[in-house]
């Protein structure tokens, strides 16, 4: 048995970072896609909030945890006791915390009612991450951490979102676009991106 069964959805950006930390922890899982237009029993029983991902932990009793990055952290404390992609030192520990929660309440807002409609918006994050990113390679203590797959999967959006194609779409922010390009050059990201553009294709 896999250690972990991730619900999911092909298409759904949140998934893909969790995907993106089992490849980069080489914790073994398989997925689960429900029908979300017509949610069962046994999955609304998994998550009230009805949404995904979800994993179920069976190395630890089948605990079960929803919304993304309580997962992130979840995974980051149970399965890299090497500290890989976290942080020891205390500030850079508070510093991460406050970069998760700018992607929950800053990053996520934004994009998800109508991006389109707010583009004023949408920049304006970009502008917070493109200062943030002067002559740094990552978020958080200059180390590759959940952090970074956390933004990573929002930003990889900004193309769509804004409607430009490839790389001009951080052809204002090249500290961003600098960031990006770094980040897709990982274990985890390159190999969650791709078994999603292949279940695309199904």
């Amino acid at each position: 048995m896999a250690d972990i069964t991730l619900y999911s959805h092909v298409r759904g950006p949140n998934p893909c970072k969790v995907v993106a930390l089992m490849r980069e922890l080489n914790i073994s899982y398989e997925t689960v896609f429900p029908d979300l237009s017509n949610k069962t029993l046994d999955f609304t029983d998994t998550t009230p909030n009805g949404r995904v991902p979800v994993i179920v932990d069976h190395r630890r009793n089948d605990k079960t945890l929803w919304e993304s990055v309580a997962i992130l952290l979840y995974l980051e404390h149970h399965y890299d006791k090497e500290n890989r992609l976290w942080f020891t030192n205390e500030d850079d520990i508070a510093d991460a915390n406050q970069w998760l929660l700018f992607q929950a309440s800053g990053i996520d807002l934004v994009l998800i009612p109508a991006p389109r409609e707010n583009p004023i918006g949408h920049h304006r994050i970009l502008g917070v991450v493109e200062k943030h990113l002067e002559g740094k390679e990552y978020f958080v203590g200059n180390k590759y951490s959940i952090v970074d797959i956390n933004n990573y999967v929002w930003l990889f959006l900004t193309p769509l979102i804004l409607g430009y194609n490839g790389e001009n779409a951080f052809e204002k922010y090249p500290n961003t676009g600098a960031y990006m390009k770094r980040l897709g050059e990982h274990k985890g990201i390159k190999e969650a991106y791709a078994e999603k553009a292949a279940l695309e294709q199904k």
